[in-house]
């Protein structure tokens, strides 16, 4: 006689793991990339405009551009870090996508707009270079160089003003973003909120000719914006992002 089967036993299905979203440990990496973008371009930036603009300051800077030729290519190499601000969007975009698609491509977007508009900055030191050498080799009429210098000047002017623009509408798609995530603290959340609008305001000003936004009055425009976008890449080399719905 067999001896009596022994009742098979149900299979168990292996438990499912839940998948989870992002965390602050497993977007470290991207924070600090973020910031590293964030201040290359501000700094970048900044001194390129300083070098530049030094130039353009000067009464008659066509005629002794040669003398400033290091200065100008130096502000030309330094615009090379507003390649970062792409970098912001397309790093900030898996993160901000799901409180917004709309708003985060849009920021992309803008940002691809900025670097555009930086490039034609960048246009304007390498015409100073090139007009400053004809003007030196007499390939220029010299009676030519203060209409030239003047459309220069203008250029520089209607780039920077482009420039500021283009990153107040950039800046609002990821400020909300930012304050609806949560991915960083609500009050720097909130400066990022009022940084933009701030910029936009004196941008405005600038078109119809009450300030200039490049000196003056004008730069108060400019303070919330330089505050921003230095707290801001601090905290994520500190702290990195934040995910409190999962925490």
């Amino acid at each position: 006689m067999s001896a009596p089967e022994k009742p098979l036993m149900p299979a168990v299905a292996d438990p499912v793991m839940p998948q989870s979203g992002p965390t602050t440990a497993s977007t470290r990496k991207t924070a600090v990339l973020v910031g590293v973008f964030f201040l290359t371009a501000t700094t970048a930036f900044i001194f390129a405009d300083m070098l530049i603009g030094g130039v353009l300051s000067r009464p008659d800077f066509l005629t002794g551009a040669s003398a400033d030729t290091s200065s100008l290519a130096t502000g030309a190499f330094l615009l090379a870090g507003q390649f970062g601000v792409v970098g912001i969007a397309v790093l900030l975009f898996p993160l901000l996508k799901r409180h917004g698609e709309s708003l985060a491509l849009a920021h992309v977007g803008f940002r691809v707009v900025e670097l555009a508009a930086s490039l034609f900055y960048l246009a304007v030191p390498l015409l100073v270079i090139e007009l400053g050498a004809g003007s030196r080799d007499g390939t220029i009429d010299p009676s030519a160089s203060t209409g030239l210098g003047a459309l220069v000047q203008a250029q520089h002017s209607a780039a920077t003003l482009l420039i500021y623009l283009v990153t107040t509408a950039a800046g609002m798609c990821m400020a909300v973003l930012l304050y609806r995530s949560r991915l960083i603290p609500r009050p720097l959340a909130i400066l990022g909120l009022v940084t933009y609008p701030a910029l936009l305001a004196g941008c405005v000003l600038d078109m119809f000719g009450v300030v200039d936004v490049t000196q003056g009055i004008g730069l108060v425009a400019l303070v919330p914006g330089g505050v921003f976008e230095l707290v801001l890449p601090i905290w994520l080399f500190v702290k990195g992002f934040s995910f409190p719905s999962q925490n």
